[in-house]
């Protein structure tokens, strides 16, 4: 779908007595990303007899570009600014539209002013590349002065700000690979570095790597390279084309934890498109006999699961689990009528089956093999979500109670198909108001939640006691996401989002808030109940219609894939 995204860049420059302002463009929209070669524009200094209005906001506009520590932007100041100037104090995120104005009280001085940066912020990165959400409005006065006829900003806080637009253009989009300290495997952590020098991308992206996961996934993922490890030379490329990464002080490593470290290199390095690595420690090939990696020699440590592609997707409707397209009735208890299913989710591989029946004025859990007989877990409530499954496929959670007193069942379930219950502490997300609705990721480190009608995500924190939390919580979008009805994982980094609104049926957003496009909602009717996705698959969705189906295709519109369903529940595996 990708393919059909287009870059929407407005300029409009519009001049009041006392106020800069530009209309600018909303932060829902898609942004370019710079690929493989591009360099963005380093834009121009100050023009001869600008205000200082526009002088603050072509300053704003310059900072976007981190080349030359910020020079662009830095032509801005005067001389004594620029040398006090820290641009590396903090990177705060604003949305398009800003203001440059003067305050009510301003210098008398004809050649000193004050002018006020007044905008909304989207978040802020932090030292470790890791973007962190936090909307709310922003006012910022820095003072210009005159000097040989020409206005230059003089005083000015520490930090940068930067346009979302221009962040985008002028940093990329890397994934750092991290381990689940439970299944040992990789899991992807968002973060954005400068695109430019592209040369010093790969020592960038090796110091985010050596630097640990985000405050994202603290206590959640860990990285498996030793805290005591450095660089033993600097990050170069070989004359053969191999980037060579040479580590010291990394103590004694059996040979599992020295896989797991080749993968978290390789899978991160991958990410910039470096297609061979040299991964040494102390001179010597961290992986004996293998000098020299490729994705393919980590193929298989990363802990996604994706469904495969012979598992169909299916539908809850009229009681039954129905397979899509189609709508005919899966084999078993689920599908024959034996049960009132309610809603219901299947392993990644399609195998076991959770269904949510109704019984009375109640709902029950059941748990077996999709084609077969199914059991009653002892769990029942007035309300019960749609469930869950980690990605092993031995736990499936869902919410029991929606609502200010809801928990979050944990259901474990063994090879032998014996089941035991119990919670997910979850008080880092009820804090936030009433919870309805949670999705686990597919590598099962995540969740994507409805509460209080807004998305919410957490890390899963699992102790070594047992005990399963989800921590470091996050609003996204609270300005832009309202009446959320459903939510699910299309990737590790984006979730598919359908609320009640008619204006906003449907939005892709990145997992940490940064990004948010919307989903052309053609032939859909308002309001949405329900959504499903996973990478590779088309997006569906329920309407009061029927289930429907979005691949971004040359028609750019929903398309149905089953009629007379106004109760359907589309599910993929997991």
């Amino acid at each position: 779908m990708t393919r059909r995204l287009l870059l929407v860049l407005v300029a409009l420059l519009v001049l009041a007595t006392g106020c800069a302002s530009v209309p600018g463009e909303s932060s829902v929209q898609v942004l370019r990303k710079v690929t493989d070669g591009d360099s963005p524009d380093i834009p121009a200094g100050p023009v001869d007899g600008t205000n200082p209005l526009d002088l603050v906001r072509g300053f704003v506009y310059a900072s976007g570009s981190t080349v030359d520590r910020h020079g662009a932007a830095r032509r801005f100041l005067t001389a004594e600014a620029s040398q006090i100037w820290d641009d590396g104090d903090s990177l705060t995120v604003l949305d398009e539209q800003f203001d440059t104005v003067y305050p009510p009280t301003s210098s008398t001085d004809p050649d000193t002013a004050t002018v006020r940066i007044r905008g909304d912020r989207v978040g802020s990165l932090d030292a470790l590349g890791a973007f962190e959400p936090a909307e709310a409005p922003v006012e910022i006065d820095v003072t210009v002065r005159r000097a040989n006829g020409q206005w230059r900003i003089d005083r000015l806080p520490a930090g940068v700000l930067v346009r979302l637009s221009d962040f985008r253009t002028n940093f990329r989009t890397v994934k750092g690979y991290f381990v689940d300290p439970a299944r040992r495997a990789t899991v992807a952590d968002l973060r954005y570095l400068p695109a430019v020098p592209a040369q010093a991308l790969p020592s960038r992206t090796v110091d985010m790597l050596l630097t640990g996961p985000s405050p994202a996934l603290q206590d959640a993922a860990e990285s498996v390279v030793p805290a005591s490890a450095r660089l033993r030379t600097n990050v170069t490329e070989a004359p053969d084309g191999a980037l060579v990464v040479d580590l010291t002080q990394v103590g004694d490593l059996d040979e599992a934890r020295r896989r797991l470290i080749a993968a978290q290199f390789v899978q991160t390095l991958a990410e910039i498109n470096v297609p061979r690595v040299r991964l040494l420690v102390d001179g010597a090939p961290l992986l004996s006999g293998t000098p020299d990696l490729t994705a393919d020699d980590v193929a298989g440590a990363g802990a996604a699961v994706q469904p495969g592609a012979d598992v169909p997707a299916q539908v809850v409707t009229g009681g039954r689990v129905r397979a899509l397209p189609g709508g005919d009735p899966i084999g078993g208890q689920a599908g024959n009528g034996s049960f009132d299913i309610a809603s219901a989710a299947t392993t990644p591989d399609g195998a076991r089956i959770a269904a949510v029946a109704r019984d009375g004025g109640r709902v029950r859990l059941l748990v077996g093999p999709t084609d077969g007989m199914l059991q009653a877990v002892p769990l029942s409530g007035a309300s019960l979500s749609r469930p869950t499954w980690t990605p092993s496929g031995g736990e499936v959670w869902t919410v029991l109670g929606g609502g200010p007193g809801a928990v979050v069942a944990r259901v474990t379930v063994d090879p032998t198909g014996a089941v035991r219950t119990g919670q997910v502490n979850v008080s880092a997300l009820t804090a936030l108001g009433p919870l309805t609705d949670l999705r686990l990721s597919r590598d099962g480190m995540r969740v994507a939640a409805v509460v209080d009608g807004g998305l919410v995500t957490g890390a899963v924190v699992r102790a070594a006691d047992g005990d399963v939390a989800v921590r470091n919580v996050r609003r996204l979008r609270p300005s832009d996401l309202s009446d959320v009805v459903g939510v699910d994982w299309r990737a590790d980094e984006s979730l598919i989002v359908v609320t009640g609104r008619s204006d906003r049926p449907v939005s892709l957003v990145s997992s940490d808030g940064l990004t948010l496009q919307l989903v052309p909602g053609s032939n859909l009717t308002p309001p949405l109940k329900a959504v499903t996705a996973a990478s590779s698959r088309p997006f569906l969705v329920a309407d009061q219609g029927g289930i429907w189906s979005y691949d971004g295709g040359e028609l750019d519109s929903w398309r149905q894939v089953l009629g007379a369903a106004p109760d359907g529940v589309p599910l993929y595996p997991g």
